[in-house]
């Protein structure tokens, strides 16, 4: 008996992919083993961080680095140090920013809800540009010189989403960012593959990029890093670590916090409740060197064949991205006229026992993904019997 079993909960099939709703995908042994040893032991978080700064900047290109309890933690964490620099002040106040740098410049075809990471430090977002290419009306979005407008001295961050449909590229964006000062946040959260996406965001130029360790990295659910320039990932360590401390007894690792720049220690910060233990800490950095030593090619491979297993079941599925390394291959399976819908696919393999989830994301064009990030083996033979078995 399992100890959900125990609790009463049923495990599911995660033919989805890593939905934070479906409490993401399955860690490899070794990074489970990994927090199970750190949980066996105390140690100086300060001292953890530090260690993580120079293994997720060893691994990204930065400067430094820092995790937090998932991506949008990093994005907070990323959006109060922009705000408030090195000023323990300035910590305390948040998200009151009355006086600060307290806007972010966004372009209006990134929004989404993860934004309200950004919003919950207290800055206010400023939308430029339409997005033409989305509603049908024309072929442009936003272009960096209206970036360069909307610049201000109360401009605290430029904050950028990045995707392969993002528009302007990253580094026009740095280039309009920089020539006024004014740092760029990456949120990377699920840019994963291909692993050179560890290192593009730093190298293109961002100040601040968050990514996911729960998705393709395989770490735990409840953590994320956050990596950049060293000054900003200080600021937001500051705001984030548990300084219950008398100043003259703090003595914090000075690869990641330089005391000597500070006029005192500041309160416990707007990031405090985006602790991450040394459980997540610990797991984090495993799965990111398993990710690194895997590769993308191997990686690849695996996630094909679960998706050729459920295909064989499948005679009108295809599976994109079968030659790509740098994307997840994904089974899709087109549904006639006649039969089943893909709503009802989706809630009937849901409501199954096992209960499988997939992803109903082209519903609209009757259209069910199956994604093979979280399948344990033997589990993508199970999906595509039974969807076989419905659609029969």
């Amino acid at each position: 008996m399992t100890v959900f079993d125990r609790l009463g909960v049923r495990t599911i099939i995660n033919a989805k992919g890593p939905a934070t709703r479906l409490s993401g995908g399955i860690m490899r042994p070794e990074v489970a083993a990994a927090m199970v040893e750190a949980s066996r032991a105390c140690v100086d978080i300060a001292e953890l961080q530090a260690a993580a700064s120079r293994r997720i900047a060893g691994a990204t290109g930065a400067e430094a680095g820092y995790v937090a309890s998932g991506a949008s933690a990093c994005l907070l964490l990323a959006a109060a140090a922009c705000a408030t620099g090195l000023d323990p002040g300035r910590m305390a106040r948040l998200p009151d920013t009355g006086g600060m740098k307290n806007e972010a410049v966004m372009v209006r075809s990134q929004r989404n809800f993860y934004d309200h990471a950004i919003r919950a430090a207290g800055l206010k977002i400023v939308e430029v540009g339409l997005p033409d290419r989305y509603a049908g009306a024309g072929v442009r979005d936003a272009e960096a010189w209206e970036i360069a407008d909307a610049i201000t001295e109360r401009t605290a961050a430029v904050f950028y989403v990045a995707d392969a449909q993002s528009r302007p590229s990253l580094p026009d964006v740095v280039a309009v960012a920089h020539r006024h000062g004014v740092p760029v946040i990456v949120d990377a959260a699920a840019q994963l593959p291909p692993q050179s996406n560890l290192r593009r965001f730093i190298e293109e130029g961002a100040d601040l990029v968050a990514i996911s360790g729960g998705k393709a990295l395989g770490g735990p659910q409840a953590s994320g890093m956050l990596a950049g320039k060293r000054d900003l990932v200080m600021a937001a360590a500051l705001q984030h670590l548990d300084l219950d401390v008398f100043w003259d007894m703090w003595e914090p690792p000075a690869g990641l916090i330089d005391k000597a720049r500070l006029k005192g220690a500041p309160q416990h910060g707007i990031g405090r409740s985006c602790k991450a233990g040394k459980e997540e800490i610990v797991g984090l950095l495993t799965a990111l060197e398993l990710f690194i030593t895997e590769g993308d090619a191997a990686r690849h491979a695996r996630w094909l064949g679960d998706c050729e297993e459920i295909a064989r079941a499948l005679p009108a599925a295809t599976i994109t991205g079968r030659d790509d390394t740098s994307r997840v291959p994904v089974v899709e399976i087109a549904l006639g006229p006649k039969g089943i819908g893909a709503t009802e696919l989706c809630l009937a393999l849901e409501r199954g026992t096992p209960s499988i989830a997939v992803d109903p994301f082209l519903r609209e064009k009757n259209i069910v993904l199956v994604n093979p990030m979280c399948l344990k083996p033997g589990e993508a033979a199970i999906a595509g019997k039974t969807i076989a078995r419905l659609l029969a």
